[in-house]
């Protein structure tokens, strides 16, 4: 089995590391990852600037741009081979409720999904590397877990994507695994203003608000009961419910009609 393995925090990180030694046992693991840290990247490819491969002392190749350039740039013809699974992580912090939108980490690994490839995202649910040998060993367990049920790299089964938050605690702490939806946070704190030395206006992103939606069944309850949460992840952003609710409009603009549409306003 083959795994390609990427991050977001970059490939000196701690966690990419720990889990690159964890996996290693289970698989030919292939390392991509960035060059530097790209946290809250998401989705995003760099289009018009090169892209450029180096390889590290360690045997990890590292790339100077986004998590989802590192796996695109792999599945496209670095590589040359289709792994069997992409992982990426441990991620430096939570990737729960909003954060998945934003994640690089998650990002890597719906790049893999999207090129129809089972992939899982790893990350603690707090900064600082904690106990990471223990979430290495967890999420290798989970790892190991699913290897042999994957499809061969040159079947075309239906991909999954899995997002997983491991608590930072020791290995006796953790209570096992817990299927979870995402839950909310409240709004970003307040923007950071600052004078550079120019005496320029400078602003910085706030950090992220506390939980809103941390109720039982969520990632942020299972992870604060000491469990690692497994949350099933699809790229359908469409909301399926509505989509009767704008088609009324949709057929007046059609026709060129000018009232409103009710519920639409006006």
């Amino acid at each position: 089995m083959k795994i390609l393995l990427c991050n977001d925090d970059g490939f000196r990180a701690p966690g990419i590391e720990a889990l690159y030694e964890a996996l290693r046992g289970l698989a030919d693991v292939e390392v991509v990852a960035p060059e530097h840290n790209n946290s809250a990247k998401s989705n995003a490819l760099t289009l018009h600037s090169p892209l450029y491969v180096h390889n590290a002392a360690n045997g990890f190749r590292y790339v100077n741009g986004t998590p989802a350039d590192c796996v695109h740039i792999a599945l496209t013809g670095l590589l040359g081979y289709r792994p069997d699974l992409v992982v990426s992580g441990i991620n430096n912090g939570a990737n729960m409720g909003d954060d998945t939108i934003y994640s690089g980490t998650v990002g890597a690994a719906m790049e893999g999904y999207l090129f129809g490839i089972p992939a899982i995202a790893f990350s603690q649910t707090e900064r600082g590397w904690g106990h990471l040998d223990a979430a290495a060993a967890k999420a290798a367990e989970l790892v190991a877990r699913l290897l042999p049920s994957l499809p061969k790299a040159d079947e075309r089964a239906a991909p999954w994507l899995l997002n997983v938050n491991i608590p930072n605690l020791p290995a006796d702490k953790l209570r096992g695994f817990k299927v979870a939806r995402l839950g909310r946070r409240h709004a970003a704190e307040q923007v950071i203003i600052q004078q550079n030395p120019r005496g320029e206006t400078m602003y910085w992103i706030g950090s992220a608000g506390p939980a809103k939606d941390d109720a039982e069944g969520t990632d942020f309850h299972g992870t604060a009961q000491g469990y690692a949460t497994i949350t099933p992840l699809q790229v359908d952003l469409t909301d399926h419910e509505r989509l009767p609710y704008w088609a009324p409009l949709a057929a007046q603009l059609s026709a060129g009609a000018v009232a409103p549409v009710e519920g639409h306003g006006a």
